[in-house]
């Protein structure tokens, strides 16, 4: 059966538009959660380059996303982009009448037959459930919704203190949940409001939903990443220096036990880099001197411990940074960036604050970067996007 959804899985993605729900990043070939993340914060920091601006960004949390999907109306959705109704009622009978136990050791309970829901560990489910949400899109231009997974975001760029725009979409969200029969978890739902004024202008009102109020956190950790009200990465560096120094502890274990140091650096690289690392090319660029510092620390930590030469974080961050690019620019889409009348070079962002300046690669990685997509690539929007969040 595994056999075969793989190949029913391989036709629905090729009868599925290729455009279909592009702030969908989740079960998707050349896409991860570095370009979520690269589009959330450029999308922020493009508004907050403006004058008496600010940005509001929901996190929502679903309870049992995949759990609660209903098969019929998700084939109703496949009918809509023009999936052969064939294909959608064997769709519809895959997902119906599907017997489940709970077995424990050599105990079996009774067989419950269950009608909801896409059943997880299958192949299939993951791409269900994109045509799934694909009409779960932002209706205003000032709003902007991000979906990794069932891990959903709103980014209103609020403007002048109005937002009415924001209250809106959120409420269009709701009803849009409970059309869909998709719980909201208001309890685990956080809100991180970015709002770098001098004067603010007293406290900001907080979200309601179901009538409940929506809790606000100075920090929230956003796929994998620490993002703060004041998009500094000191409280991020600080988290992901503490979980690679406890770490280091394992390595010093195995240099006692006497092992090889290429085992040693390969454990290295497994526990420990892959946690520095982690999504690197969408704020190591960003990180001030001292965290730099914090975290070159630790790998020469390591390097004492190997005894072997452990790559450095700004190279580990420039050879990400060339990888990723090469990966974006495999996916056409339409341009961002202009080429100036030579021909030779595209024409440089302009930014009013240094806010969003701070967020732009070096005038040498730029270069670096935008010389070697010239000579290979078309400059996409992707990275484009990718490459202003750095």
């Amino acid at each position: 059966m595994k056999c075969f959804e793989r190949i029913v899985k391989a036709h629905v993605t090729s009868l599925l538009p290729s455009s279909l729900d592009p702030l969908q990043f989740a079960y998707r070939s050349n896409r991860s959660t570095e370009d979520a993340i690269a589009i959330a914060l450029h999308t922020a920091l493009s508004h907050l380059d403006q004058k008496n601006t600010y940005v509001r960004m929901l996190f929502i949390d679903y309870s049992s996303a995949f759990n609660t999907t209903v098969p019929s109306r998700l084939v109703m959705k496949l009918c809509d982009l023009n999936i052969s109704s064939s294909l959608c009622s064997w769709i519809l009978d895959f997902l119906t009448g599907r017997p489940q136990v709970v077995r424990i050791s050599n105990i079996t309970s009774s067989t419950l037959t269950l009608s909801t829901g896409a059943p997880q560990g299958c192949g299939l489910s993951p791409l269900l459930y994109t045509p799934f949400t694909h009409d779960c899109t932002a209706t205003h231009s000032s709003n902007t919704i991000i979906k990794f997974a069932d891990d959903t975001t709103i980014i209103g760029c609020i403007s002048d203190g109005d937002e009415l725009a924001y209250r809106a979409e959120v409420r269009a969200l709701t009803s849009w949940c409970r059309d869909n029969n998709l719980l909201l978890n208001v309890s685990k739902t956080m809100e991180l409001i970015v709002d770098c004024r001098r004067l603010q202008g007293g406290g900001h009102t907080p979200i309601h939903i179901e009538g409940a109020d929506v809790a606000r956190v100075s920090c929230f950790r956003f796929l994998g990443i620490n993002i703060s009200e004041d998009l500094s990465w000191s409280h991020h560096v600080g988290v992901i220096t503490k979980a690679s120094r406890q770490r280091l502890f394992f390595l010093r274990r195995l240099t006692r036990y006497g092992m090889d140091s290429r085992i040693l650096a390969n454990f290295y690289r497994c526990t420990i880099e892959s946690i520095l690392s982690g999504c690197i090319t969408t704020w190591y660029g960003s990180c001030n001197a001292l965290d730099r510092k914090a975290l070159q620390r630790v790998v020469r930590s390591a390097q004492r411990i190997t005894r072997t030469e452990l790559p450095a974080m700004q190279d580990l961050y420039r050879q990400r940074c060339r990888r990723k690019t090469q990966q974006i620019l495999s996916d056409p889409s339409h341009r961002l960036f202009t080429l100036l009348p030579s021909g030779r070079r595209y024409r440089s962002m302009q930014t009013r604050t240094s806010r969003q300046r701070q967020f732009l690669p070096t005038s040498h990685q730029a270069s670096e970067l935008l010389t070697f997509c010239t000579r290979r690539y078309t400059l996409t929007t992707t990275a484009a996007l990718f490459i202003m969040s750095l």
